[in-house]
């Protein structure tokens, strides 16, 4: 794509992020830290763009002008879909929102509105199976089990990061919060989807600035919305990626193991500087098992994303 149509599908994202006005501020924080940690690639100001939409200096009208491919509208589209389903199923501002994009893009309504049920699909997915449903009630912690199945769960991830598809990079926040909600049961603790996401902030993990970041950096790297032959995959590219995703489910996983195995007593504070900690041990074991997270990323069919998530 062409810097113009890369900054266009950035606007597009940073528009969808702050469409509802109920952001927190430590996501709006967060989202401006992106912004300027990505500053500068192929042309794009992402500083720029970010006071851009907070200042309404652009609408949708001006932005869809500059993307002037069927693939790079529909993409455009694909993430503006994925950050507003990012924190969860979309409020009543967002389809509104999504709604006047299609008709402003002139997408294909049948192929536009397919793909929102499918990311609709992957967030809402229930964070307990029928395997986890039916297991018994008492608390069976056994660190030999838990501690493999997550470092498979960074793995999976770190695989999707590397894959081109929306929904791919979509799929990684659930599949996080499956991992909380695992060792949360594990523990005795029965947690829901809400206390699952005020788990993820308080250690200091943003849902929508997450997904812009990390769909950020494979926009910017060249590497999202390729398909086929355009992409080796699951080889190289890795210069697109900080290995974010695999770093974060790993400090995810055994933050959360550390909080419920403890009863629930970690302060914030504490939760935050584990979290930081772990993150760093996380990017350094990333190294070691990038062969294993290209070997996964080669045998991850992505028209298969949303089983993979319902049966995680």
């Amino acid at each position: 794509m062409s810097p113009s149509e890369t900054r266009a599908i950035v606007t597009l994202s940073l528009l969808a992020a702050f469409v509802d006005g109920d952001k927190h501020e430590r996501e709006r924080a967060e989202i401006k830290r992106i912004a300027e940690g990505l500053s500068q690639a192929d042309g794009v100001h992402l500083p720029t763009l970010y006071q851009d939409v907070l200042m309404k200096r652009v609408s949708l009208a001006e932005v869809g002008t500059a993307l002037t491919s069927t693939e790079s509208r529909q993409l455009g589209y694909e993430m503006a879909v994925c950050v507003c389903d990012a924190d969860g199923a979309q409020s009543e501002a967002e389809r509104h929102f999504l709604a006047d994009l299609r008709t402003s893009l002139g997408l294909d309504a049948p192929t536009a509105v397919q793909f929102a049920e499918q990311a609709e699909a992957i967030v809402t997915t229930p964070l307990a199976n029928t395997a986890t449903v039916a297991a018994a009630a008492a608390p069976s912690v056994d660190n030999a089990e838990l501690d493999p199945s997550i470092l498979n769960a960074a793995i999976l991830n770190g695989a999707l990061e590397l894959l081109p598809e929306t929904l791919s990079t979509m799929a990684i926040i659930p599949l996080q919060m499956k991992l909380v909600y695992r060792i949360g049961k594990a523990h005795g603790y029965e947690l829901d989807s809400g206390h699952v996401k005020d788990f993820i902030a308080t250690v200091g993990v943003g849902l929508t600035s997450q997904y812009l970041e990390q769909a950020g950096r494979k926009l910017l790297g060249g590497l999202l919305g390729k398909v086929g032959g355009g992409l080796l995959r699951g080889l190289g590219n890795q210069a697109v990626s900080s290995g974010m995703s695999f770093a974060t489910t790993y400090a995810l996983g055994h933050v959360a193991k550390r909080y419920y195995a403890g009863g629930r007593t970690l302060s914030t504070q504490m939760l935050k500087e584990a979290y930081a900690s772990v993150t760093k041990e996380g990017q350094g074991l990333q190294t070691r098992y990038l062969p294993a997270i290209q070997e996964k990323a080669r045998t991850l069919n992505p028209s298969q994303i949303l089983s993979m998530v319902r049966g995680a």
